[in-house]
């Protein structure tokens, strides 16, 4: 369908917004983006509740207030619920314009799931809005961009949503195995006798070595293209432990080649066996794949500021009680000096592993004073980690639920597809 003007106007509830043709083609909302691919007036009043084509105004009879929430993500990237308004209303408005609980901030989707198990309801669809007939005209160009969106959003949830479908399923155990494999290459590489065993099936460790590294360089190439934004995949540490895993190999394949073996460069073959050993890193992608790894990945991230203050805690004990030990057991009496603590950076490992209650026993206090202040270390140590820890415990317990309860969705809808 050609519109006779270049503004188009959105009146959603009683409020004006004029956007250009080039805007709303590639507005972030499904529904608004879709009305430039209409063919006829007919599938425009099927996206919307009327059409002026006079002053080509599309009128939308939704909830104005939320609508301005709505508009306010698509400019910023930040969806949250509008104060005073119900949950499970703002969700209903989210999916009539085409948006999807993850796109809601943290702290929402924790509303959100929390009400839906309130009420016992597992999930909404679009479908459950509102019944859609699909014209028959549809437009050629309207199939293959929402074929293609689909397609580019099937993917990303495959490689990021492992419990999104039965396809994400498959992928993540083949991840799963190529990291398991890997590490264990890594680990045995360490062993005294692997040298040995390594001359003797030298091309079945190039093989497998091979097809890890294939595997992880084609899983990161794919997550990068399928990505929305990829500046921000960029900046994920995950994903720069990726980039930082696999370059190693090629790096070391291309000194092959030139005829420059890895083991005689000197500094540079130490800093090569370095990033190699970066390699361990790849068990962090198993917190893609495994709830527990993922909670703990949340708490700390939700807990910064605890940790901060745990951190300081520890510091502040640590200068206070590593600089006293000093002076009692070495400091004072010059004839029975302890030599474990003739340095206060000495003594700070006896505070630490005190505080802690680990003990390795490998340093502790000779004379009666550096005792008591052992004691005391011990005791304050426990009541200082003690404090900072009921906040993160129960952070703890709050991030298991959220995502228990996501990935009890993923499950549900997962058995929906099965039964299809």
């Amino acid at each position: 369908m050609k519109f006779g003007k270049s503004i188009c106007v959105l009146n959603v509830g009683g409020t004006r917004y004029a956007f250009t043709r080039e805007v709303i083609r590639d507005f972030p909302l499904r529904r608004v983006s879709r009305l430039i691919a209409c063919a006829t007036e007919k599938e425009v009043l099927e996206l919307c509740d009327d059409y002026d084509r006079d002053r080509n105004e599309f009128f939308f009879d939704r909830h104005a207030q939320a609508f301005v929430f709505i508009m306010l993500y698509v400019r910023s990237g930040k969806l949250r619920f509008v104060p005073g308004v119900c949950e499970l209303s703002f969700y209903t408005e989210m999916l009539y314009w085409g948006l999807e609980s993850a796109h809601l901030d943290s702290c929402c989707q924790k509303r959100l799931d929390d009400r839906m198990s309130d009420i016992g309801l597992d999930t909404l669809s679009e479908g459950d809005i509102e019944d859609e007939p699909q014209s028959t005209g549809e437009s050629v160009q309207e199939a293959e961009l929402t074929c293609r969106a689909r397609w580019l959003e099937k993917m990303r949830k495959a490689f990021e949503e492992p419990n999104s479908s039965l396809v994400a399923q498959l992928l993540a155990s083949v991840s799963v195995i190529f990291v398991i494999v890997s590490m264990i290459m890594l680990c045995a590489s360490t062993l005294p006798d692997w040298d040995t065993a390594k001359r003797t099936t030298v091309e079945e460790h190039r093989i497998v070595e091979a097809v890890c590294i294939g595997w992880f360089t084609a899983e990161c190439i794919v997550r990068f293209l399928v990505a929305k934004d990829k500046w921000d995949f960029l900046r994920r540490p995950l994903n720069i432990i990726d980039v930082i895993a696999i370059t190693p190999y090629y790096v070391t394949m291309a000194m092959a080649r030139a005829g420059m073996p890895g083991a005689g460069l000197g500094v540079a073959g130490i800093i090569l066996r370095v990033l190699r050993m970066m390699r361990v890193f790849w068990l962090m992608k198993l917190a893609r794949h495994f709830l527990g790894l993922q909670t703990l990945g949340l708490t700390l991230r939700r807990c910064y500021r605890e940790m901060v203050m745990l951190m300081v805690f520890v510091c502040v004990a640590m200068a206070i009680y590593s600089a006293l030990a000093q002076l009692l057991e070495h400091g004072l009496d010059l004839e029975t000096q302890n030599s474990d603590y003739a340095s206060i950076p000495a003594a700070a490992w006896w505070v630490i592993i005190s505080m802690t209650t680990v003990g390795y026993g490998d340093v502790y206090p000779v004379t009666i004073g550096g005792r008591v202040l052992g004691g005391m270390c011990v005791v304050s140590g426990i009541v200082l980690l003690a404090l900072p820890i009921t906040f993160i415990y129960h952070s703890f317990v709050q991030c298991y639920h959220e995502l228990k309860l996501r990935s009890a969705r993923y499950a549900r809808n997962l058995s929906a597809e099965m039964l299809r």
